[in-house]
């Protein structure tokens, strides 16, 4: 190992908090550059990257006309209170609200924050002010940050252990995760049996959901990710969250989409909501709006939720909230994706990256289920009986893709994967938008070699 990286490794042992991340190496990774679909380490090895910074960065690494606006702003108005206005708030929020208001005639109102988790903290504040009450539904397998409130909505309980529940703790309901169906039924043959024991919770009072003779729920929202991100990027089946949304409807409970991981087209439409027939009351954003060049999240949400008059200034704060950096990028994001149709684009080459994987699938009796939506893919590792999961082999794989020493064509690489699931044994793979289908090619060559090195059939 090179003597710089040591060094950088010993002082990140002696001085920084191993609290705000999860080196999953050991040693943990040191990259220097990037560009495009890759990083680069301290030997200049290109290391193709499959999650792209968990979908922050959908246009590339270093993408030059993204940067560019954010050297231009930096020259220009870099800094700015949130108590003053500029016009590069004012302009994402009307880009966004009007792609609302023009597509789906609802209207609506931006609010803005820096992460993710800030965001959904925001949201969950609409949504007490608005139905005042403090109780929420979510998804198990569900992930919206890891502050005190979105914890409280997050189901893996590991999050909450330490630090217990500053929010009431949502109810969490089973997600239609077909592949390892929760109530072990079969798809074809369900009708979305899932759907319907969710609708039994409203059957009588004595199920502690429902009060019959109000006609009032307990409940102020259901909390969803369409497609659920760390859960392992799972594709609901048809017509589920269709049917979800009417049946919240009925009770006056509002539907929140945490678009986090989703949004900025991963999917193939600018929200992932929009692959299934619902429109939300609210929905959060982050991530990917600025490329990841930036911090920036924000909220969009019903005029009826979020005006003035219902959502007063100050009902809710930061310091870097709207800062000009990340809404001057966002705002060429959001431009970039309106000037062409970038929907067939996604479309298209997540259909080949698709055939690909599934080809794998036809080779490999490890490989278990695949499928995806867009450029948000799975490939879900297992046994060779094709269904036992094996966290143990996405484990290796993960590790062996940074060693940086697979050869292909007689050049050296390495693979980034990303590991998420209920078991640990899904290789979630969230590529550049614009990855090409000859980098395609070469990540499964990539994997293909990890398979190989790491045992699998």
């Amino acid at each position: 190992m090179d003597k710089k990286i040591i060094e950088i490794l010993a002082k990140n042992d002696k001085y920084c908090s191993h609290g705000d991340t999860v080196n999953y190496a050991d040693p943990p990774k040191v990259f220097e550059n990037c560009e495009g679909s890759f990083l680069f380490d301290e030997n200049k090895t290109p290391y193709l990257d499959w999650q792209m910074w968990y979908s922050a960065v959908n246009f590339g690494y270093k993408n030059k006309r993204i940067a560019d606006v954010l050297h231009k702003q930096v020259d220009t108005l870099p800094q700015l209170a949130s108590q003053y206005l500029h016009k590069e708030k004012v302009e994402l929020a009307e880009i966004i609200c009007k792609y609302m208001e023009d597509k789906y005639g609802v209207k609506g109102r931006v609010h803005f924050n820096v992460g993710g988790a800030q965001a959904v903290e925001d949201s969950l504040k609409v949504v007490r002010n608005h139905t005042g009450k403090t109780h929420q539904f979510a998804f198990m397998g569900g992930y919206h940050g890891r502050t005190l409130g979105a914890s409280a909505i997050t189901s893996s309980y590991r999050y909450r252990r330490r630090f217990g529940n500053f929010a009431d703790r949502a109810h969490f309901v089973p997600y239609p995760y077909c592949f390892r169906c929760p109530y072990d039924m079969k798809v074809e043959t369900c009708d979305t049996y899932c759907h319907k024991q969710f609708e039994h919770l409203f059957d009588t009072e004595y199920q502690s959901i429902w009060d019959e003779k109000a006609k009032q729920s307990e409940f102020g929202a259901f909390y969803i990710e369409p497609m659920q991100g760390t859960g392992g990027y799972i594709v609901p089946p048809a017509g589920y969250m269709k049917k979800l949304q009417e049946s919240l409807k009925k009770r006056n409970i509002l539907l929140v989409a945490d678009e986090i991981q989703m949004g900025v087209y991963r999917t193939g439409k600018l929200w992932s909501w929009e692959n299934f027939d619902i429109i939300p009351d609210i929905f959060v954003f982050g991530k990917a709006i600025t490329n990841g060049l930036n911090p920036l999240s924000g909220i969009w949400a019903r005029e009826e939720l979020i005006s003035p008059e219902k959502f007063p200034p100050g009902s809710t704060h930061s310091t870097f909230a709207s800062n000009p950096l990340g809404t001057a990028v966002a705002l060429e994001v959001m431009n970039m994706t309106l000037e062409e149709d970038f929907e067939p684009h996604v479309r298209e080459r997540g259909a080949y990256f698709l055939k690909r994987i599934q080809e794998l699938k036809s080779r490999w009796k490890c490989v278990g289920d695949v499928s995806g939506l867009g450029l948000a893919l799975r490939i879900e590792l297992c046994e060779k009986d094709g269904y036992t999961a094996s966290r143990a082999l996405a484990d290796r794989m993960f590790n062996e893709g940074l060693n940086g020493d697979i050869m292909i064509d007689g050049k050296q690489y390495g693979l980034v994967l990303d590991i998420g699931g209920y078991e640990k044994n899904v290789i979630t793979l969230a590529p550049s938008l614009l990855i090409t289908e000859e980098e395609i090619d070469l990540g499964i060559k990539l994997f293909e070699s990890l398979l190989k090195r790491c045992g699998a059939e």
